[in-house]
């Protein structure tokens, strides 16, 4: 497939996605402009997420500190909309990285990470909106604070960040419903009065937007299977084709 096919391919993908985003938002009442679609760029080469910018795609998630490093300052100057979003689990040495490059952080999910980012935001003197990633479905093998803990942990962050912390992320159980674990999230967002709602994945984005998404983070949709991550943080792997 040719670089440019390739890229069409990406932009029809990006139509298609943010169709089906606007007729489930549609379904149940909400604004279609209410709901952000990032495009999650993970092990993917710079020249995917230049096709993304090319049909107007500005929001993108990276999971490595290091591989959006790589990707996007680089970017930044051509494309000022841009806006990256770490949605993979943070290490704390990572933490000054990140707060220096993100403009979201997504996964906000224990103390010691949250002194790591506070003190990073005191040296950068910037600080990224955050949301707080919860373990939804108490999952042992999964990032995020416990459902039990998460009530604490939230008014614990909105005193120590204030208005940074913007919401919530969550990935529901893989093979169950994800309904549930949807409304649940927006059930605990509401309650401490968080806006921003990310969740919903390729698989599962429209039912997410029905549950109250205001985030949906979809990549294998968009830019097609991926590649390993190496090759791609060196920007060695072809743009790969989408996905339907």
């Amino acid at each position: 497939m040719t670089h440019n096919a390739a890229a069409s391919g990406v932009a029809a993908a990006i139509a298609d996605i943010r169709a089906r985003i606007a007729a489930a938002a549609r379904e149940v009442g909400r604004d279609p402009a209410a709901v952000r679609l990032v495009a999650v760029s993970k092990t993917h080469p710079a020249a995917a997420v230049e096709a993304a910018l090319a049909a107007g795609q500005a929001c993108f998630g990276e999971n490595r500190v290091q591989e959006a490093a790589a990707k996007f300052p680089g970017l930044r100057p051509r494309h000022p909309a841009l806006r990256l979003h770490l949605i993979g689990p943070l290490q704390t040495n990572k933490a000054a990285e990140a707060v220096g490059l993100a403009d979201v952080i997504e996964t906000l999910d224990r103390d010691r990470l949250a002194d790591a980012l506070d003190r990073a935001a005191q040296r950068e003197g910037r600080l990224p909106a955050l949301l707080v990633q919860v373990n939804i479905g108490d999952e042992p093998q999964k990032a995020g604070v416990s459902s039990t803990a998460a009530d604490a942990f939230i008014a614990t962050c909105r005193r120590r960040f204030g208005a940074a912390v913007t919401g919530l992320m969550a990935i529901p159980p893989a093979g169950r419903d994800p309904t549930p674990f949807f409304r649940r999230l927006a059930g605990l967002a509401a309650t401490h009065g968080l806006a921003e709602l990310s969740m919903g994945m390729s698989g599962d984005f429209e039912q997410a937007v029905a549950a109250g998404a205001t985030s949906v983070r979809v990549g294998s949709a968009i830019f097609g299977d991926r590649p390993p991550a190496s090759a791609a943080t060196l920007g060695a792997v072809p743009l790969a084709p989408s996905a339907s």
